[in-house]
């Protein structure tokens, strides 16, 4: 049999349907729809660079059971609707589309545009465009729909936002009664590409979340679960806010 040339690979890809993508997300300039970035003050720590779109091989997370386990401790379930908060290679994004299936949904939302291309194409190259959206956020703002999530899920990636405040509180609006915000970090420094558990807290009360589950995963990491402040117009003001000193618990 006759081995097809990668570059023809490529081409096929290319062509295939995108997913759907909100209006304006590959647009240069976005004109945010929440708070802007000055409303809000800068954390009182270090903010990683990103590196790369890809935390690790996916066949060794999967060996390691990391997504099921994840899926499972948070009730992900048929009809669920779940942000990729800072999606990626879409590591994520694909498994959680599959496990809520066609009446749930999958908002995949990142701040690169590369990143965000190449996850447009392996959504329609894995038959997804129909349970993902793709969304071009910014550091400061995921901008979703509101009132349009169950759950926001943000993995391996709290350590490089930039805004912290302005990402939690503009999330806000987003999430439905009853959602959840699920980060899951490395416990270690903001500058070694991970966040303290008590600094993750303090940053996430700041804004008026409260922590309700906390599980201790493979490889010195760790996931918390948090719930908004109730009503949405319940929300500190953005100018009330006060950062958090950095922790190395």
């Amino acid at each position: 049999m006759s081995r097809i040339s990668p570059y023809i690979v490529l081409v096929l890809l290319a062509l295939l349907p995108t997913p759907e993508i909100l209006a304006a997300d590959y647009e240069n300039g976005l004109a945010p729809p929440g708070a802007p970035s000055s409303a809000f003050p800068t954390p009182s720590r270090p903010v990683a660079g990103i590196v790369t779109d890809i935390w690790r091989d996916e066949e060794s997370r999967d060996r390691a059971g990391e997504a099921e386990n994840v899926m499972n401790l948070l009730g992900v379930n048929s009809g669920f609707v779940v942000a990729d908060i800072g999606a990626g290679s879409g590591y994520y994004t694909v498994r959680l589309a599959r496990r809520v299936g066609p009446s749930g949904h999958v908002y995949a939302e990142d701040i690169v545009p590369d990143y965000l291309a190449r996850l447009a194409r392996r959504v329609a190259s894995e038959g997804l465009e129909g349970s993902i959206t793709i969304v071009r956020g910014e550091p400061h703002d995921p901008r979703l729909p509101a009132a349009s999530v169950d759950l926001a899920l943000l993995v391996h990636m709290y350590h490089e936002v930039a805004q912290p405040y302005g990402l939690l509180w503009n999330l806000r609006p987003a999430l439905r009664p009853g959602g959840r915000v699920a980060v899951i970090d490395a416990r270690k420094v903001t500058a070694q590409h991970g966040t303290p558990p008590d600094l993750l807290r303090c940053e996430l009360a700041a804004v008026g979340y409260h922590q309700t589950a906390y599980y201790d995963l493979q490889e010195d990491t760790y996931l918390a679960v948090f719930v908004p402040p109730s009503p949405p117009n319940s929300l500190i003001s953005p100018s009330a806010i006060k950062p958090c000193l950095p922790s190395r618990s």
